[in-house]
């Protein structure tokens, strides 16, 4: 099983990209087909294509396969990694999702980006 702490890579590339509000929540035992989610907001569509490549060009360094859907939605995108799901979204999508809400029972780490 995969942990939140085993992505910081991720949430770094998230951040050098100006990502906003990065959480990971660790899904662990909730029954879920993935580990972690690694949630992200991008403050526009350009901004959101950023943000998927970033996390993609992370992942497929560390050697995961990845899988991008909804590359063409304005309001949420996602890179499937297997044991990690990145989502990628507007501030309306984000607030439409509400998935820190949805998964409110996951370990929850909220990222800040250190220079």
């Amino acid at each position: 099983m995969s942990t939140l702490a085993e992505y910081g890579y991720v949430c770094e590339a998230l951040a050098a990209r100006k990502g906003l509000e990065i959480v990971g929540l660790g899904l662990g035992e909730t029954g879920s087909l993935t580990d972690v989610f690694i949630l992200v907001t991008g403050n526009s569509e350009v901004h959101m294509k950023t943000l998927v490549d970033a996390a993609r060009e992370a992942l497929e360094r560390q050697g995961h396969s990845v899988r991008v859907e909804g590359e063409n939605s304005t309001n949420w995108r996602l890179i499937d990694a297997g044991d990690v799901a990145v989502h990628v979204f507007s501030r309306k999508g984000r607030d439409f999702y509400r998935l820190e809400k949805l998964w409110g029972d996951a370990e929850t780490l909220s990222y800040e980006y250190k220079e």
